[in-house]
């Protein structure tokens, strides 16, 4: 039987190929060079550490467009791309056969979490050069990264002293022991109340650390990570990474880590999207994780148009009838009427509450019919007669419900669009957690490139390769040669070669929010 045999290893070639002629034409890492060669270094300002003796550093490009290639092919590990530079020939090339040490790739990192951002918003500009943002519809949502800290290494209060406890009472064990024990067996009991004693200095440091910042926990592998609800009653040490989604290409316009819950960060969201959007006009989509009062006045304070799901009450009536959404609210008379069409009034004094971290004043709402009303029974469980609560956000809270009620086929939209990033850079590229340690700057610059990675990857599959390869050889072009912006290449891209090349509708330039 014959089989396909390679050539001989040993054999010399009189014409060698070179790297150039080793990629194809049509080879995606000649896109990442492109886009990285038109960005002009002045106005990202990455940081690059370099001493007048020693060796020269390495050029921010050359290890952006490493970075760039390993976070779309799924490669984070500095340690990994610097192995990748000595095998890779895409890399080879990419790099002119530059092999940067792992240090020097992860510092990189570390050290230009704006840059990344602003690179980000590069491809936002390339987006709106093709239309393909159309800044009319957005959906919010977080996802949880874990972080490199354990359950393990992360502590609350009651954990500590759930700690203390148990070092206290080993210590108790064992002191009545060195009390009864023989010469032999005192030096080994010695060392354990030693142990147990190091122990407990050690959590009652981590308690004073724990007051004096005034958090309600701490981890100790990475400071500024938390433990949050990830799923049903799953708990993991995490970042908790906000996203605003554009509808038309479900590309991310924004993103944000954190380490708080989703309660408070609907408002803030949608400040930095009318920054980057340049406009209010558009409706945003949420989860009932953001409906939080004062979030929503915010937000309609700013204009925007939104629909935040409905949270489900904790408390109901007996019959669904006379749930609170059957109360009619009179604005003029400040008073509700009831299903039985009883009038239910305020003294109008206000009275704290707090939910969570949220501290709002609610009024009361009476009536004096309760006591012989007919269907008490059906209406409330409470002795002194049905009790109406009203948040000083109310009037916000009604504007965005009838909004959904208008409208509930737009806010049926919001999964599909909020999760397409996450579908991809969680479970197909499998970037579940965040590979930096020590901070909420350095999750953010691991995050930048996800979702870098993954606007360059939505772009080349819906332009395609060539379109998007020629518009940016143009574009390095242009800039090199006569140092223009982006929006000055866009007026000049109108009299040049590429309108035999594009269809007319990719010059229609939308505005470019400066963000």
């Amino acid at each position: 039987m014959q089989f396909i045999e390679g050539k001989n290893r040993t054999q010399s070639i009189l014409f060698p190929e070179t790297l150039d002629q080793i990629i194809e034409p049509d080879n995606e890492v000649r896109i990442i060079d492109l886009f990285v060669e038109n960005i002009d270094l002045n106005d990202f300002k990455f940081i690059i550490k370099t001493t007048k003796e020693g060796r020269p550093a390495y050029h921010p490009k050359d290890l952006l467009k490493l970075y760039l290639y390993g976070y779309l092919n799924h490669i984070r590990s500095s340690r990994q791309l610097e192995k990748e530079c000595k095998r890779n020939i895409e890399v080879k090339w990419l790099l002119k056969e530059l092999i940067p040490d792992h240090n020097t790739i992860s510092n990189f990192r570390r050290d230009n979490e704006k840059a990344i951002r602003k690179v980000f918003h590069h491809t936002l500009k390339v987006a709106k050069h093709f239309e393909l943002i159309g800044g009319t519809l957005v959906a919010g949502d977080s996802t949880k990264l874990r972080a490199q800290n354990s359950k393990k290494n992360n502590f609350n209060e009651a954990k500590i002293e759930r700690h203390l406890s148990y070092i206290d009472a080993k210590l108790d064990e064992h002191n009545k022991a060195l009390a009864e024990a023989d010469e032999d067996n005192k030096q080994i009991i010695e060392q354990e109340i030693k142990k147990y004693t190091e122990r407990k200095t050690g959590y009652e440091n981590l308690s004073r650390q724990l007051e004096q910042s005034g958090e309600a926990q701490i981890s100790t592998s990475d400071p500024e990570s938390r433990q949050m609800m990830t799923r049903n009653n799953i708990s993991e040490v995490a970042y908790n990474v906000q996203t605003v989604v554009d509808a038309k290409h479900n590309l991310p316009i924004d993103y944000k880590v954190t380490n708080n819950n989703d309660s408070r960060a609907l408002s803030g969201m949608l400040r930095r999207t009318k920054t980057i959007l340049g406009t209010t006009d558009f409706t945003a989509l949420y989860d009932k994780g953001y409906h939080t009062g004062i979030e929503i006045k915010k937000a309609l304070e700013l204009g925007i148009e939104i629909m935040v799901a409905i949270p489900g009450t904790s408390s109901n009536a007996p019959d669904e009838n006379y749930n609170m959404n059957h109360f009619r609210y009179d604005e003029l008379n400040d008073m509700y009427t009831c299903p039985q069409q009883q009038v239910l009034t305020t003294n109008g004094n206000w009275y704290k509450k707090s939910k969570d971290s949220n501290h709002y004043v609610v009024k009361h709402y009476k009536t004096n019919a309760c006591p012989v009303c007919s269907a008490r029974e059906l209406c409330t469980k409470n002795k002194k007669g049905r009790l109406i609560e009203r948040s000083e956000y109310a009037s916000y809270v009604e504007i965005n419900r009838l909004n959904i009620e208008a409208d509930p086929a737009t806010y049926k939209k919001r999964q599909s669009i909020a999760e397409h990033p996450y579908g991809t850079i969680k479970r197909q590229w499998g970037f579940c957690y965040i590979i930096t340690k020590k901070g909420t700057k350095r999750a953010s610059a691991d995050a930048g490139f996800m979702f870098i990675a993954y606007n360059l990857r939505r772009m080349i599959n819906i332009i395609g390769k060539n379109v998007f390869m020629k518009f940016l050889q143009e574009l390095v072009f242009l800039f090199l040669r006569r140092k223009v912006s982006l929006k000055c290449f866009i007026a000049k891209m109108k009299h040049s070669f590429l309108n035999t090349i594009f269809p007319k509708h990719f010059y229609r330039q939308p505005e470019i929010a400066s963000n």
